[in-house]
């Protein structure tokens, strides 16, 4: 056995003092104080892939419009619950150059980051109608939206995708929707973890039964066509980033600034909602809030008690980046497709050293690399690899934590600096070395 870059003893003493009793369970926070720790015990720089932060500086166009507001004294006055007016309506126009879809500017409602947007639509969508009180998550999924749920005490279920994508989505979905208690479907594409994407076949398949049962879709499109296998970047022109929103009137589509605009730390974002579902009339809703519509109901409640509204001078922000991308004077797939590049040359990486990739295909097309991928390890459980990752000075987050029941881990590769490539290439090498397969 070759010596490890980090001590096993400081790691495995780290991890019982945080009394994690069982580290394939560990979430992204407990790993990333873990890494640091050990990184600052032992003086050896750690690759980190937990954190799925953005690792490239805001969009320009974005900070410029925000400076501007704050000088010209927007932050004395309170947002209007609703949203800034031209944020509304650059939204609309956001979704009309990307996804191809109209959605009037009433329907596109500013948020504290899709955080908010989630749990504000998952509380809207559980009190729809009461014999609805279930959600239910394709998965994998974006962990802290199921803790979401345990706070407000509303039941989810969830499937991992990974054995029934195509053909098999719509038996498998079908085995929940017919229960009749489900009142939303949550999925993210690109996904978070798997970066597997859902294929309009899919798609229209999700919004076909979303119809028939009456249930709501929660579209999470936190990774805004960065599925870079195609440039979905020229607005009003195809091809679209694909969304359910082609093939029912139930959804709720989720656009964060965070990861295609990097600009997490102002956490902006809209919850886009379909125009009919905006309007409808729930029975339910109806009585607890004084007759109010879904939308409105949403807005002046759920918001409005949230927060009062989303921060002023960040809508002039998104306002600024949605107006630039649909002129076509900014292209942000432009600015992130690094991401792709390097989970390639990660990939690549862990590849030739007996690595494989737990979620491998599309269907009939290798998945597309992007802010994640997955990997795994013959004879290895998460937790023990993701332990073992840890003596080589490398922290990842294991699938079970995002609800997928592979054996695995997730890796983010949005703080990967370029002499990291051959770090991990030494270390995998002699990880290889000391875990023959």
């Amino acid at each position: 056995m070759r010596p490890t870059p980090i001590n096993k003893a400081t790691v495995d003493s780290l991890i019982a003092q945080m009394g994690i009793q069982d580290f394939a369970k560990a979430t992204i926070r407990e790993v990333k104080q873990v890494a640091a720790t050990a990184e600052k015990q032992s003086g050896v720089e750690f690759i980190k892939m937990e954190m799925g932060i953005p690792g490239l500086p805001a969009a320009k166009v974005g900070v410029d419009a925000q400076i501007k507001a704050l000088q010209d004294g927007i932050a004395h006055s309170y947002p209007d619950i609703q949203g800034y007016p031209e944020l509304k309506r650059q939204a609309s126009r956001f979704v009309k150059a990307f996804i191809d879809v109209d959605i009037a500017p009433e329907g596109c409602v500013p948020v504290t980051g899709s955080m908010q947007g989630t749990f504000a639509s998952f509380l809207t969508c559980s009190q729809a109608d009461h014999s609805k009180d279930t959600v239910l998550f394709i998965d994998p999924g974006f962990p802290v939206q199921k803790m979401q749920l345990q706070v407000q005490g509303v039941s989810f279920e969830t499937f991992d995708v990974y054995d029934f994508r195509g053909y098999k989505l719509g038996p498998k979905l079908e085995s929940y929707l017919s229960r009749g208690n489900i009142c939303a479907i949550v999925y993210s594409n690109p996904n978070n973890p798997s970066w597997v994407c859902l294929t309009e076949q899919e798609l229209q398949t999700i919004g076909q039964l979303a119809t028939q049962y009456d249930c709501i879709v929660m579209e999470d499109l936190a990774y805004f066509a960065m599925d870079f296998r195609q440039d979905l970047s020229t607005p009003f022109q195809p091809p679209y980033q694909p969304s359910v929103a082609r093939y029912t009137d139930n959804y709720m589509l989720l656009i964060s600034g965070s990861k295609a605009f990097s600009y997490a730390g102002e956490r902006i974002g809209v919850v886009c909602i379909s125009d009919k579902l905006f309007r409808r009339h729930y029975p339910d809703l109806a009585s607890r809030y004084e007759g109010l519509p879904f939308g409105l109901v949403f807005s002046t409640r759920m918001l409005y008690a949230l927060s009062s509204g989303t921060s002023h001078s960040a809508q002039y922000a998104l306002a600024a980046m949605f107006r630039a991308a649909c002129d076509g004077e900014y292209n942000f797939r432009n600015e992130v497709k690094v991401y792709g590049d390097r989970a390639r040359k990660l990939k690549d990486i862990f590849l030739r050293h007996g690595f494989h990739i737990v979620y491998d295909r599309d269907l009939d097309r290798p998945v597309a690399d992007g802010f994640y991928f997955t990997i795994g390890y013959k004879g290895m459980t998460s937790g023990q690899l993701a332990r073992e990752l840890m003596y080589y000075g490398v922290s990842a987050i294991c699938l079970v934590t995002t609800g997928s029941h592979q054996e695995g881990l997730r890796v983010c590769t949005s703080f990967i600096e370029d002499h990291q490539y051959q770090q991990l290439d030494e270390r995998m090498a002699i990880f290889a070395e000391n875990n023959p397969v």
